[in-house]
């Protein structure tokens, strides 16, 4: 029974144990580098400052394997003069100059006596992250006419702390640190509670002048225009009982890491925007979405984002994957492949975990090995299982390949079965979840613990049915019913046809409110209906589940004042009881839930509402430092504002954020494949505005490939088809 409140009173949500209260990367607008399952945060200097209130350092899997690393010049830092890291996901690089420093050695007699005048050095410092670690590369040139004598030190520290630590969870005891000084650099250990053993190996070269548990000193003679080259090379090792990790070369990273990002090219379609900044945007999303994704032995995966999600989760590779799959298929098999081969096979409550279940997180650190959060392999979140069906049924639209297909088929047949037994577990019809008092109490995509409430702000309680997730539910039986056809299972293509539609007609009855004109956000533990105008409701226009003669008017509510803010849709309608658009998930703008709605507009030919979604986050992005989305920003409306305003613990980069403009880009142009009739299909296609054109480049449809060309033209687009192989035929409905 849902709490009834006094008037004026507001429930106020129970402590939510898994929020992150450290402060986040945005505020400090680091520079980012990942390579596969590790990566590193670092300020514009190319630093980790011990102390720094944002998490920056070096991690893997869930632990920071280094925690300060500073670059010192006569005991000074350096001078700032460029960072950039747009040459590739997991290159950095930092131009430095000298400050003003005293003569080396010091004069005594002269305290303040200036022996290089600044700017007449200039360090160049690379770093790559590749095979578990970082390399880094100083050149340091002297541009002054004398030569000089500079003192150049390295501090560094490794503090092996839990990813989980960072975010704001307090730990009564820690394991034991060590340092092992060679000749070469440091090794510096730490033994968990569980005996086991990680380490960071810090070799220098040349071998410093001076080395000890916290620094390395070189004393450096640098004649007049000469250039004298240092390397670091920082392995980490998460099990160093198994081995020590091999030494690296700077210069071959870089190689490998440039065939890498070629082999990604070979297989990914592109999108090329006509003008440079829409152009930076999608460069920008493409880089974000290289750097995270991971290789398994399964295949590609992009890890959710950095620094608190860097591991996979479900929902967030499926998403990703239903955005950006379409330009790049091998990246949607992969995730396919994952998925399933971590799909629940047991019953296990501690896990949430049933036979069929999709998983919904993965960690490998310390806290989660020893139990002290509940994520090691966690199957809490009622979506991932229907976007896994939805996902093989789109991939297998674009690609046609029944063999992939027959090899996933039996985790495609759990997951259903895991639809018809657990998630509808009453028999209502309705996918459901039930708070996990350990883990999630919300396992929708919004899983804080206020994110589901009835209208006058009390929290729902017992099993919840959300909106979106019935939604993709509907989806996943008519994907599996074209699927179930393809492979010749007539009878059961026929009953989750069926099944479909007895779903769409129990939803419109139970979850559309007259009052509200649009789709409330959920049903209840006693299937009252949550009254609340979310953007969840968007979401039903993905899965199709929506009558067509609602979906206009649930179109018209998210794009009211109330709703959009001008950088796009927000979680939560303005006016709403919990309406905060300085909350995570109730009235902030989530670039990937705009994406998802937009993809639903178009769906039902409502173009309008897809330029207005594209153009406010396509802006929002035009604003942002590195035209970077992150996971998340905050609500406030768009008058006034140069930028959107930051959600200072926002994941940045993010992966279905980053993929959100590749989503965007679809919606706009109304793609939809059909393999085995090798036709791709534009349907009412169209340019946010400020775009005037795009081209895409080797656009799969099955074995073969289409380029095509979209321009503006008055107000409408024209298209065009220069390249084509196979018989590949482009539809356009205008």
């Amino acid at each position: 029974m849902v709490p009834v409140l006094p008037p004026g009173e507001v429930e106020a949500p129970p402590a939510d144990p898994f929020s992150i209260t450290s402060a986040g990367p945005a505020a400090a607008r680091p520079r980012i580098v990942k390579a596969d399952a590790t990566f590193g945060i670092f300020d514009r200097h190319g630093d980790i400052l011990a102390g720094d209130p944002s998490p920056k350092g070096l991690f893997n899997a869930d632990t920071r394997y280094l925690s300060h690393w500073e670059l010192l010049l006569g005991g000074r830092r350096p001078l700032l003069l460029a960072a950039s890291d747009a040459s590739g996901a997991t290159l950095l690089w930092t131009d430095l100059a000298n400050p003003d420093l005293p003569p080396e050695p010091p004069d005594p007699a002269r305290p303040a006596a200036i022996g290089l005048a600044h700017n007449l050095v200039h360090i160049e410092r690379a770093k790559l992250l590749w095979s578990g670690g970082c390399c880094e590369r100083l050149a340091l040139r002297n541009h002054d006419l004398v030569p000089h004598r500079l003192r150049l030190t390295l501090r560094f520290a490794a503090d092996f702390r839990d990813i989980f630590e960072l975010r704001g969870h307090a730990r009564a005891v820690r394991g034991q640190g060590s340092v092992a000084l060679r000749p070469d650099g440091v090794d510096l250990l730490y033994r968990a509670l569980d005996g086991r053993r990680s380490l960071t190996r810090i070799r220098l070269e040349p071998v410093p002048d001076r080395l000890d548990a916290g620094s390395a000193e070189y004393l450096i003679d640098l004649a007049s225009g000469a250039e004298v080259v240092l390397h670091a090379d920082i392995a980490i090792e998460p099990d160093a009982a198994e081995r020590h990790p091999p030494a690296r070369c700077f210069a071959d990273g870089v190689a490998v890491d440039r065939e890498r990002r070629a082999v990604r090219r070979r297989h990914a379609a592109t999108v090329e925007p006509a003008d440079r900044v829409h152009a930076g945007v999608i460069d920008r999303a493409t880089a974000d979405l290289d750097m995270l994704t991971t290789t398994t032995p399964q295949g590609p995966y992009p890890d959710a984002g950095i620094p608190w999600f860097t591991t996979p989760f479900g929902r967030d590779g499926l998403i990703t994957a239903l955005q950006a799959g379409w330009l790049d298929p091998e990246l949607s098999l992969g995730v396919l492949r994952f998925l399933a081969s971590t799909q629940a096979t047991a019953v296990d409550p501690a896990a949430v975990a049933e036979p069929g279940k999709i998983l919904h997180e993965m960690r490998a650190g310390e806290m989660a090995r020893l139990g002290e959060v509940p994520f090691r392999r966690y199957y809490g979140s009622v979506d991932a299982t229907p976007l896994f069906l939805m996902l093989a049924g789109s991939w297998l639209r674009q690609t046609g390949d029944l063999d992939a297909i027959r090899d996933l088929w039996p985790s495609l047949e759990a997951a259903l079965e895991w639809i018809d037994r657990y998630g509808d577990a009453d028999g209502d019809g309705f996918v459901e979840y039930t708070p996990d008092p350990d883990g999630l109490r919300n396992q929708g995509w919004k899983d804080s613990q206020d994110s589901v409430f009835h209208a006058d702000g009390s929290l729902a309680e017992g099993t919840i049915a959300l909106v979106e997730v019935q939604a993709y539910v509907h989806a996943a039986r008519r994907a599996m019913a074209r699927i179930a056809r393809e492979l010749g299972r007539t009878a059961l293509a026929e009953a989750q046809e069926a099944a479909a539609e007895r779903l769409r007609q129990r939803f419109e009855q139970a979850f559309w409110s007259e009052r509200l004109g649009t789709y409330g956000l959920a049903l209840d533990g006693a299937k009252r209906l949550c009254e609340v105008r979310s953007s969840n409701a968007g979401h039903a226009l993905t899965g199709g589940i929506a009558d067509p003669g609602r979906a206009a008017s649930v179109a018209t509510g998210l794009l009211s004042d109330d709703s959009f803010s001008g950088w796009g849709i927000r979680t939560l309608a303005a006016g709403e009881a919990r309406f905060n658009p300085m909350s995570y998930h109730d009235g902030s703008v989530w670039p990937h839930d705009n994406a998802l709605i937009a993809i639903g507009f178009a769906r039902y030919g409502l173009r309008h509402g897809v330029l207005a979604v594209a153009e406010g986050i396509l802006d929002a992005a035009l604003s942002l430092d590195q035209y970077r989305l992150p996971e998340l920003f905050c609500g406030f409306a768009r008058a006034g504002r140069p930028e959107p305003t930051a959600y200072p613990v926002a994941c940045s980069p993010q992966a279905w954020a980053a993929s959100a403009p590749l989503g965007l880009v679809k919606a706009c142009l109304g793609v939809a494949f059909d393999a085995a009739r090798d036709t791709v299909r534009l349907h009412l296609p169209g340019l946010p505005g400020g775009l005037h054109g795009l081209a895409i480049r080797r656009l799969r449809l099955g074995e073969h490939e289409v380029d095509i060309v979209v321009r503006r033209v008055g107000d409408g687009v024209a298209v065009d088809v220069p390249r084509r192989t196979g018989r590949i035929q482009v539809v356009v409905v205008q």
